[in-house]
């Protein structure tokens, strides 16, 4: 568990990505504006980056928590840097840890089809998961993990700001939104992260192992096409 001090310090970071504004923070019963200023909220260095190359080149070896000493690669993102959706997984798998690469093995293919469905190439969209290392066996990223890892992908949103956002599987989708809903209530409606339109739907892993949740969300992804298309 975090203490209060470190999770304030990882609100504000998020904040300051997403916001830039000055907050408030209650310190020794006392309330004073705290400016958002990396002096006072850094302690890493990598949330001053200005750029995706730069942010890898930052967080690339980053051992905060156990998955940093059984990853094989890290694995960041790939995309494009200015794209209008961004596209969050889960976590790498053993393909994607080989390669270093989201979403390179089956169901990479599987979701290379799914955007090209929707007259998408895999170039047009910036793609990445909450976790940059991949669990063991492919295991249900902690919480523990996706707290550690989740300052990193406010950043790359922060970075490519896209206009759409679109969640694959629960653990992304709760995530980000930060609930314990179910697919069932997520799927069909427009979420809000931060003033960015996010729709979510099944991972294509699950949809390898579940092959009729394959109309649900094609039915998602072109609810999503249609927000998108002025």
């Amino acid at each position: 568990m975090f203490s209060v001090q470190e999770q304030i310090v990882r609100y504000l970071k998020q904040q300051r990505e997403l916001y830039g504004d000055a907050v408030y923070i209650a310190r020794q019963e006392h309330l004073r504006v705290v400016s958002t200023d990396m002096a006072q909220v850094n302690s890493d260095g990598w949330e001053e980056t200005s750029t995706l190359d730069d942010l890898h080149q930052q967080i690339h070896e980053c051992l905060n928590c156990p998955l940093g000493s059984t990853r094989t690669n890290f694995v960041f993102g790939s995309g494009n840097h200015n794209a209008d959706l961004m596209v969050v997984g889960e976590a790498p798998g053993a393909d994607e840890d080989l390669q270093g690469l989201p979403f390179v093995g089956r169901a990479g293919q599987l979701l290379t089809k799914i955007l090209e469905s929707i007259g998408l190439m895999r170039d047009d969209v910036y793609i990445c998961n909450i976790l940059k290392c991949r669990p063991p066996n492919n295991r249900k990223p902690l919480a523990s993990e996706t707290d550690e890892c989740e300052p990193y992908l406010v950043k790359q949103i922060a970075l490519v700001k896209p206009g759409f956002i679109l969640a694959l599987g629960l653990t992304s989708a709760n995530t980000l939104l930060k609930n314990k809903e179910s697919m069932t209530s997520l799927r069909g409606r427009i979420h809000d992260y931060h003033g960015i339109p996010t729709i979510v739907t099944y991972h294509p892993a699950a949809l390898l192992r579940n092959p009729e949740w394959k109309k649900s969300t094609w039915e998602d992804v072109k609810y999503l096409r249609s927000l998108m298309t002025p």
